[in-house]
């Protein structure tokens, strides 16, 4: 009895070693490769440039500046927790998508909207005091982004159109409405280009460093409170039974069409709230041309994480690690900050390739890099039936 004692807690180690292996082989595996695919492009472009001294170094070069600019100092640190942010909250948005079996494209319009809900309301209220005017355009930004993720999810419920096409359609009229309004009722009379007014008191107060405002906790309470629905409440239930399986859920006395535009309307809510974060956070004011890639890296985010909500967090992390970096990265190494989205556009692929790479790398026993609800949710968003019943 007493020498078979240890045994168990090693096995029992070695039980969660395999496990945890297995739920990050994948991703590791696609970032890794992802970082030899921007080496090469580095290496090559080196090659191509004429009277050029070659540097098979530049990468290396590239990579250390990279890190430099995202956690070499206590402000590259806030630097990136900022461009984190919204990551955080757009990958969530996506997340509980794929919870409910909704591939939620139309994130990048729900931040738009967001912003554009915080801008108008941020400066109306911008001479109010802070503990009146944040709350308030806070509250616009989420409703506007919840209601451009009502829009496709009721039309999913009703007719069945299917939320692909019409959350992309939705994110080329956010575009437009925005420059519209602006360039028009918006825009500050008599300056050189469309900008509107600043947003004021209706600002985030910085709490760290030079520019870590307060949306950085909002986006951390977020994700606790997403983890609490889905897992410790009965709707959370529910939309996780709906994306498994609407037939079941139905006959369960679930009813999948509330459950479809509740969630599209609640995660429009988490990326207007990203956007949000980005207007009275960062920018205080709103430009025609205002935008981000954050609606289209959460969709990275959200896979990387395989929909968990609390690893949403070091997935984001990632992105905005190299966001916050790439500006270094540019300077030091010469390196056009665009490497990143190359990054990041590589590790998606390689995410979705997942089946192969554990065909190739032989791990049999890694789980899919999409996750629970997001390999079901991509691979049957086509050709299929869309009506909920």
């Amino acid at each position: 009895m007493t020498a078979t004692a240890p045994a168990a807690p090693t096995r029992s180690l070695r039980h969660a070693a395999r496990q945890l292996w297995s739920l990050i082989a994948i991703p590791a595996v696609a970032i890794l490769l992802s970082l030899v695919v921007g080496s090469v492009i580095i290496l090559v472009s080196e090659l191509i440039i004429p009277d050029h001294a070659f540097d098979w170094t530049l990468p290396i070069t590239a990579y250390k500046a990279l890190l430099e600019g995202s956690i070499g100092s206590p402000q590259a640190i806030v630097n990136t927790l900022v461009a984190t942010t919204p990551l955080i909250l757009g990958g969530l948005s996506v997340a509980l998508g794929f919870k409910a079996g909704l591939f939620n494209i139309g994130a990048q319009g729900q931040f738009l909207m967001g912003a554009l809900g915080a801008v108008i309301v941020g400066v109306m209220v911008a001479t109010w005091p802070p503990i009146v005017a944040i709350p308030i355009a806070v509250a616009a930004g989420i409703l506007f982004g919840a209601a451009w993720g009502f829009i496709p999810g009721i039309l999913k419920a009703v007719s069945g159109a299917h939320e692909v096409v019409t959350t992309i359609m939705l994110n080329y009229i956010a575009v437009a409405i925005i420059a519209a309004l602006v360039s028009g009722p918006l825009k500050v009379p008599g300056s050189p280009s469309p900008i509107t007014f600043d947003v004021g008191n209706a600002a985030f107060p910085i709490v760290l460093g030079k520019n870590g405002h307060i949306g950085i906790f909002i986006a951390l309470f977020c994700v606790f409170l997403v983890w609490f629905v889905l897992y410790r409440t009965t709707w959370g239930f529910q939309v996780r039974a709906v994306g498994a399986n609407p037939d079941a859920a139905r006959y369960a006395g679930m009813r999948p069409r509330v459950v479809t535009t509740l969630t599209m309307t609640a995660a429009g809510a988490l990326a207007g709230l990203a956007g949000v974060c980005v207007l009275l956070g960062v920018t205080h004011s709103m430009t025609s041309a205002f935008g981000t890639t954050v609606g289209f890296d959460s969709i990275s985010v959200a896979l990387l994480a395989r929909s968990d909500p609390f690893a949403i967090v070091p997935a984001a992390l990632l992105f905005g690690g190299m966001r916050a970096g790439a500006g270094l990265m540019q300077i030091q190494a010469q390196i056009p900050a665009e490497l990143v989205d190359v990054l990041q556009a590589t590790i998606l692929l390689f995410l979705i390739m997942s089946p192969v790479l554990r065909r190739v790398f032989r791990l049999r026993s890694a789980q899919s890099a999409l996750g629970a609800g997001g390999e079901t949710t991509i691979t049957k968003s086509y050709g299929g039936e869309t009506v909920v019943r």
